[in-house]
């Protein structure tokens, strides 16, 4: 497969690996006590790094509007890199979007024609050029620009991958009132309305189909237009012919078309085009106005409108459902996905993360009108939590930060060991114990295996020989309290145990901080 060269591409791809785990440190909480979207102000590589041991394949869909790379100057962040270097920002990001994806969840990336096919080959290197789903191109204004040198730029893309595509579907939009409009009730049917469509379609069939002719009851010989074959056999137009859903219109001389009544269409509409009108999902002027009424004296620059995120998580998720997005702006996609009952995570470095985006959410939960309130019934409710990154989990010489506690840690043994988020409910671990959870060999008919940590004085007592070293008073406490039998992994400061003895107990060892490292 083709792939891009640029100054320090070998650099890029190994950025992400030195990128040191973070904790995240809670700022404060708005609304509901207990909401798990976050709003994080940081560096977002770092952020998507300190996310992966607790969101690592949990995302349904990412949306992206990073900068644009257009040799403009705005004032909430630097959108005058030069090529190469903006192409080292995305890998290591795009990289790290990709392990936090599920396996059914998908990708969005808004860009303009400044780097748009740059960023199409380099999402297949990073996704797979088997995985990408469409580029669809969004009108984002509604006028000529007058004074443009050449052509009024008019468009943005929008660059759509799945994690899987064999395995990903986007959802049906519903249908719209301008499509249900186009349904007519001319001959009184007792169905109700319908709407005329061709009883051919358009491919070339078997020398059969080519030859397919039927007889309506009217008399009518039809066969279908040269180059194309029927749709339906002879049995369903005789049943469509018999209960008069077949239209020869109003003289009863055209040729022959079938009825499709509405009521008997899904309440989803067509499968979505890759075109989108400003219409339909916003333009640059809507945004700028939603925007305005959360901080009209320091509007952000370069928003996206609501309608536009509305489409595309109504595409990609259902309620519920996690939404990230690590180059958050102005604050629209978490706006949009809280309004429509999406989980959510937005990430933004700079003051603006606390200037703008966490005073629009707080109207997003005290029931603000703008944006698509109306359309999606938003009365408010909710919450969230503002976050920052704080110190790294790790120092230099691998040592781990004393401020670090226990669950954090949890979580990094979980990922280092079976390469997915950690969720203790899910996993079967013991609350107040080591037992951080069993996971199924991933080969048919393997045992599984127990991960245990002990750190932070689990077992209750803070003194080497009874807490955070394997001895074997510690494994006979282990034993008699976790309901696990089989394969067992336990971290630990030390271990007393021999070789011998491990091996007796089906037990592997590993010494913390020298063998947990940050991957």
């Amino acid at each position: 497969m083709p792939t891009l060269d640029w100054l320090n591409r070998a650099a890029a791809f190994t950025t992400a690996d030195g990128v040191p785990y973070r904790l995240l440190d809670s700022v404060s909480a708005h609304g509901e006590p207990g909401a798990d979207n976050l709003l994080i102000q940081g560096d977002n590589l770092e952020a998507l790094k300190a996310l992966l041991p607790f969101y690592r394949g949990q995302v349904k869909c990412i949306f992206i509007d990073p900068p644009y790379n257009t040799k403009s100057a705005f004032e909430h962040y630097d959108d005058n890199l030069a090529h190469s270097q903006w192409l080292s920002l995305m890998l290591p990001r795009l990289q790290l979007l990709r392990e936090l994806l599920r396996e059914d969840g998908s990708i969005w990336v808004t860009i303009d024609d400044n780097e748009g096919h740059y960023l199409k080959v380099l999402m297949d290197e990073v996704f797979g050029r088997r995985n990408f789903v469409a580029n669809v191109v969004w009108q984002k204004k509604y006028t000529i620009a007058n004074d443009a040198k050449w052509m009024s730029e008019n468009h943005d893309h929008l660059l759509v991958y799945a994690r899987t595509k064999l395995t990903w579907r986007p959802y049906r939009l519903g249908r719209t009132e301008a499509m249900n409009e186009r349904y007519r009730n001319p001959d009184a049917h007792p169905k109700g309305p319908w709407k005329a469509t061709p009883l051919y379609a358009k491919r070339i069939g078997s020398e059969r189909e080519q030859s397919f002719s039927f007889r309506f009851k009217n008399g009518v010989v039809w066969t279908p237009p040269r180059g194309n074959s029927p749709r339906f056999p002879s049995s369903a137009l005789k049943e469509m012919d018999e209960g008069n859903e077949i239209w020869f219109g109003v003289d009863g001389t055209a040729d022959p078309t079938r009825k499709t009544f509405l009521a008997e269409l899904s309440a989803a509409g067509p499968p979505t085009a890759t075109m989108w009108s400003h219409s339909e999902a916003g333009n640059n002027h809507e945004a700028r106005e939603e925007v305005k009424a959360f901080d009209e004296a320091d509007a952000f620059t370069t928003p996206k409108p609501e309608k536009l995120l509305f489409r595309v998580v109504e595409l990609a998720t259902q309620p519920g459902e996690l939404i990230l997005d690590s180059f958050l702006g102005s604050g629209t996609t978490a706006a949009v996905a809280h309004k429509m009952n999406r989980r959510w995570i937005g990430i933004e470095m700079g003051e603006h993360a606390a200037t703008h985006c966490l005073p629009r959410l707080q109207k997003v939960v005290a029931g603000e009108q703008g944006g698509i309130s109306k359309a999606v019934n938003w009365q408010g409710g909710g919450g969230f939590r503002f976050m920052r990154l704080g110190e790294t989990v790790f120092d230099a010489q691998g040592h781990i930060n004393p401020k670090v506690r226990f669950a954090a840690l949890a979580a990094f043994v979980w990922q280092q060991e079976t390469h997915t988020a950690y969720r203790a409910a899910e996993s079967g671990a013991q609350m107040g114990s080591p037992l951080l959870g069993v996971q199924q060999a991933v080969n048919e008919g393997g045992s599984a295996t127990a991960y245990y940590l002990l750190y932070n004085g689990i077992l209750g007592d803070r003194r080497p020989e009874s807490g955070n070293v394997l001895t074997l008073a510690v494994l006979q406490a282990l034993k008699a309290t976790c309901w696990h039998v089989g394969a067992k992994v336990i971290y630990g400061e030390a271990c007393r145990l021999g070789p011998a003895r491990l091996l007796a107990e089906g037990l592997v060892f590993r010494q913390i901080p020298y063998e947990l490292r940050a991957r």
